[in-house]
């Protein structure tokens, strides 16, 4: 049996298919602009892990892997492509954190909706685990978390949660109370999903503008 790694990375992204994905930016940026927004977003998520020399990074991908853009996210970050698993997002995490922890001790999990994540948060993610804390998340503004890592999976932190609220975080704490479990969180970042979120990232200077009419 092969050991186990220190630290993973999975990230979760879906293909840029025009229309399919960032559908709330498409009246803004239109389909093929929002589409292209979601490969430079998971470009960048998987630049930044890859570059943190964290450990080994995972690509889980939906609706396949073999779309050409995570092939070519493979060949150029060097990430093993997974595909997720059917059902709710809660589903997928737990599905996703049972399979790469019995590659990984310590497994961070994030998507790609939050741009300012960096190579230091990862780090301060991974030293919590290291610490002995059991879980390790990264909050956003909107209610939920753009980050999770996990020492060992538990199916009570995503069954039956009411994913796109205001109240995942809210209700994620209460659940950890009552595993009994210790936990750390990192300062809360804010996620990219509506259009004034997008004004957000071009004023912060994450993207030019790419909307119609923008700079680039």
């Amino acid at each position: 049996m092969a050991a186990r790694n220190e630290n993973s990375i999975l990230i979760f992204a879906r293909a840029p298919v025009p229309g399919t994905v960032k559908t709330r930016l498409i009246p803004l940026l239109g389909a093929h602009g929002a589409a292209a927004l979601q490969r430079r977003l998971t470009e960048h998520a998987l630049s930044v892990a890859h570059e943190s020399g964290i450990g080994p990074v995972e690509l889980w991908c939906t609706p396949s892997t073999e779309d050409a853009f995570f092939q070519t996210c493979h060949e150029r970050f060097k990430a093993e492509l997974h595909a997720q698993c059917a059902g709710d997002l809660g589903m997928r995490m737990l599905d996703a954190f049972e399979n790469a922890l019995g590659r990984s001790r310590h497994v961070l999990l994030t998507g790609s909706d939050c741009p300012s994540i960096t190579a230091a948060d990862l780090w301060t993610a991974v030293r919590a685990l290291r610490d002995g804390r059991d879980a390790v998340f990264c909050p956003v503004e909107d209610g939920g978390y753009a980050l999770i890592g996990l020492t060992h999976a538990m199916p009570a932190l995503f069954e039956a949660m009411t994913w796109g609220t205001d109240i995942v975080m809210d209700e994620t704490r209460q659940r950890l109370r009552n595993l009994g479990w210790r936990w750390h969180e990192l300062p809360t970042h804010w996620d990219l999903d509506r259009p004034e979120d997008y004004q957000r990232l071009v004023r912060e200077g994450w993207i030019a503008d790419a909307k119609p009419g923008g700079q680039s």
